[in-house]
């Protein structure tokens, strides 16, 4: 009888062992690869995260495209964000499903086309982009299993793809978004203007003149305002931005445009500013709101 329960304990306690080691086991990070683009005439870089157990099966996994802010690159949700520390602990424990993070370079591109043609970042996102990685690694090519979320820049263009292509992603996850209504463009200094918006919307222009298609083509508020509430349900959001942010006004705004027309979202302001520990300490829950987009009923 003692020599069975000794077998018993052996057996458990290998067990402990072997889940202990598994739930220890981190993600692979691929930090510095590149997608060639016909669109932009140059090769891209990104960075992506491969779940725990990608090495070891054969099956297809959710992916999440994380986007980064203005000055940054495919490296400060790594480096800053932390993502595949934190993203490894919550696989590891189950408050996110086991996913493929995709952090893509987008310079200061703002992830959209530039006004004169010059800079065709979204096609190449849309296009060359997504289909090179979904093609690349064993990713469900699927909208119910894609989603989109970024900081600042990278929430503005989260926003952008989410409103422009709501069949390709099943929910979005803006943190504090540069989204600005038009009283914001029209006061913009000129200096930053010509610095920042002017290679999108049009240079050298000033005042109401900045109001033109080119922009309104971009205006996360106006997108959200002229869409129908079906088309905006189509797309599950997560909106989180700082009571200290500067960009709190914009998102309030989206917050109030999405109330109006009774489309379902979330929406969250918790205490902090435009920094990494907000982003740091706000990620995973938009993580696991878009894995619960992964989940089948």
């Amino acid at each position: 009888m003692i020599a069975v329960v000794k077998r018993i304990l052996i057996v458990v306690s290998s067990l402990c062992i072997l889940n202990a080691t598994m739930a220890q086991t981190p993600g692979k990070v691929l930090e510095d690869r590149t997608v060639k683009s016909s669109v932009l005439n140059r090769n891209v870089r990104y960075t992506i995260y491969l779940p725990p157990d990608y090495a070891s099966s054969e099956r297809t996994y959710p992916v999440v495209y994380l986007l980064h802010g203005y000055t940054d690159d495919n490296t400060g949700w790594l480096q800053f964000g932390e993502i595949n520390r934190l993203a490894d602990k919550a696989i590891a424990d189950g408050t996110i499903p086991p996913m493929i993070i995709v952090m893509p370079n987008a310079d200061s591109s703002w992830y959209i086309n530039s006004y004169d043609g010059k800079e065709r970042y979204e096609d190449f996102f849309i296009k060359e982009f997504m289909p090179a990685i979904e093609k690349t690694y064993r990713i469900k090519g699927e909208k119910k299993y894609r989603g989109v979320a970024g900081l600042s820049m990278g929430g503005y263009g989260t926003f952008i793809y989410a409103l422009k292509y709501p069949d390709l992603f099943a929910a979005a996850a803006p943190f504090s978004a540069a989204v600005m209504d038009d009283s914001t463009m029209v006061t913009t200094p000129d200096n930053r203007w010509e610095g920042v918006f002017g290679q999108l919307y049009g240079r050298n222009l000033k005042g109401k003149d900045r109001l033109n298609t080119a922009w309104y083509n971009n205006s996360v508020l106006k997108m959200v305002q002229t869409k129908s509430a079906d088309e905006l349900s189509k797309v599950r959001y997560w909106i989180d931005c700082g009571d200290d942010d500067h960009l709190s006004k914009g998102n309030c705004l989206v917050h109030i445009a999405l109330m109006d027309k009774n489309v379902p979202h979330e929406f969250r302001v918790r205490d902090g500013a435009h920094n990494w520990t907000y982003w740091r300490t706000g990620i995973i829950n938009a993580l696991q709101f878009i894995g619960d987009s992964f989940h089948q009923k």
